[in-house]
């Protein structure tokens, strides 16, 4: 069973048909669950909403599956701020993903922002480009 982790930046891309995504939904369907925080709902809703297109992502947000953390984030914030500085919607992301793969090696990070690309492989997580 292949599980990732997937960020606001590709969902928004595949939300909103940006050509930039146009190749990964083949890549994609070796995906059998997407997980998530639950902040990529509230980023997601606000620029469909900037973008008067609210009514038509909620579809894209069904098949993810959100990660609730039991306990405060302190140690995999700590592993990401490690790496550097990042902007705290993106650490809160790449957070997230630490605590559902408690060892990232193998395990994927799905994303379209540059930084958040770059600490992810820092941190040991497989990107798009690994799925094939």
């Amino acid at each position: 069973m292949v599980v990732a982790y997937v960020d606001t930046s590709l969902v928004v891309a595949l939300a909103f048909g940006e050509p930039s995504v146009a190749g990964f939904s083949d890549r994609l369907s070796r995906i059998d669950r997407l997980c998530s925080s639950t902040l990529l709902e509230a980023e997601l809703l606000a620029a469909a909403e900037r973008e008067g297109l609210r009514s038509g992502v909620r579809r894209f947000i069904e098949p993810i599956h959100f990660v609730f953390p039991d306990r405060r984030l302190s140690n995999e914030i700590d592993a990401v701020l490690a790496c550097g500085y990042i902007r705290g919607a993106d650490l809160h992301h790449l957070a997230t993903a630490l605590f559902l793969f408690d060892k990232p090696a193998g395990a994927f990070f799905l994303t379209l922002d540059a930084q958040q690309k770059r600490f992810a492989t820092a941190l040991g997580f497989s990107g798009l480009d690994d799925l094939g």
